[in-house]
């Protein structure tokens, strides 16, 4: 699926990254527990988070995540932004729960990691 879809099923707002929106992605993973992202092995992935700050961020870096999605209404702030075009991630910001943006996402046919 797309980012752009992602973004337009999820009623979002992407903050970051416009230009890369056209990218693909397969598999989703949520957490707010940085140290379980760094545990995946998975390309064409996006992070589903409520965690906004720079480690997110930095994490998503490391794990070569190129898309994530922060749920419950979370902004995500400038120094987020500077970081993530440096490294051509993008961000979404998203009203939803958690929760609810997962089963959107399954429904539209995006795959568990697990």
């Amino acid at each position: 699926m797309k980012i752009r879809k992602i973004a337009e099923l999820l009623d979002a707002q992407v903050v970051c990254g416009v230009d890369l929106i056209e990218n693909e992605v397969r598999y989703a993973f949520a957490s707010d527990l940085m140290s379980d992202v760094l545990t995946l092995e998975s390309e064409h992935l996006v992070l589903i988070t409520g965690l906004t700050n720079m480690q997110t961020v930095r994490t998503a870096e490391m794990a070569d995540i190129n898309c994530i999605v922060f749920v419950r209404g979370k902004k995500v702030t400038p120094e987020m932004i500077d970081v993530a075009s440096e490294n051509n991630t993008v961000l979404i910001e998203c009203k939803y729960s958690m929760f609810r943006t997962i089963g959107m996402l399954h429904d539209a046919g995006v795959c568990p990691v697990y």
